[in-house]
């Protein structure tokens, strides 16, 4: 099972993204963890100690150099555009339970974007985990779907975008929607955050009516207490892990 989930800053959407992969992790699966958004920090969010010293692969500028023959942040030349990247998952992820996190980091670009050698060392690795990996894949994105392309839109088995109540983030999701369909990856679902009650439910149904629905989570002060206190929001007896966890039957 290959997930990618997305959604505007601030949505919670490294919570849910940290909730659904330990929970997959308690069942028995290895998961690959993905934390493909560069301000956010799955590692802290899973409860892996010292996650502020995971290098994020796009600033592995030796490793990028190595394999496609160019320095990061140079522009014109030439570099290999189908880089080696096959032993990147094993050899660059912390471990914790049956979970493997890798932290891609983030290109820094112009205008419509680059095409550099982080950028496409990035891709490929995107693309060899959704395309020949055997575990469960996790992505938490960032606001939009930076790392996918065509080749591995139709290989994602479901893109979930976290959504809250209110009309930036129900404009992100239709963004984010439109993103997707340009490179073909047509199955997605929402996943409905910080519902303070039947009406917040309801706002969400009316203006995305024509969205499928995994779940909604409830607002949860555990949830904000296991931030503030730099704690896995998984380790905290919450409303919200016990939704996540009857969503896995129906992804």
């Amino acid at each position: 099972m290959k997930l990618a989930i997305s959604g505007k800053g601030g949505v919670g959407k490294t919570t849910f993204a940290a909730l659904l992969i330990r929970s997959l992790s308690l069942k028995g699966k290895q998961v690959l963890a993905i934390d493909a958004d560069p301000d956010a920090n799955l590692a802290a969010a899973l409860g892996i100690a010292d996650a502020d010293k995971i290098t994020p692969i796009a600033q592995m500028k030796e490793l990028i150099f190595e394999r496609t023959g160019a320095k990061p942040g140079t522009l014109g030349g030439f570099f290999k555009l189908n880089p080696k990247v096959d032993d990147l998952p094993d050899a660059l992820s912390v471990t914790f339970d049956h979970i493997k996190l890798m932290r891609l980091g983030g290109v820094k670009k112009g205008g419509a974007g680059c095409i550099c050698p982080e950028s496409t060392l990035l891709k490929n690795l995107v693309m060899h985990i959704v395309l020949a990996r055997d575990e469960v894949v996790v992505m938490d994105m960032e606001a939009g779907i930076e790392h996918l392309g065509r080749a591995t839109a139709k290989a994602v088995d479901k893109l979930i975008v976290v959504v809250e109540p209110g009309r930036r983030s129900i404009d992100t999701a239709a963004h984010i929607r439109k993103l997707a369909l340009e490179i073909g990856l047509e199955q997605l679902a929402l996943v409905g955050n910080k519902v303070r009650g039947e009406k917040d439910k309801r706002f969400l149904q009316k203006h995305l009516a024509d969205f499928e629905f995994l779940g909604f989570l409830p607002y949860d002060d555990a949830l904000v207490e296991a931030d503030i206190n730099g704690i896995s929001p998984f380790d905290m007896d919450s409303e919200a892990k016990r939704r996540v966890q009857e969503m896995i039957p129906r992804l």
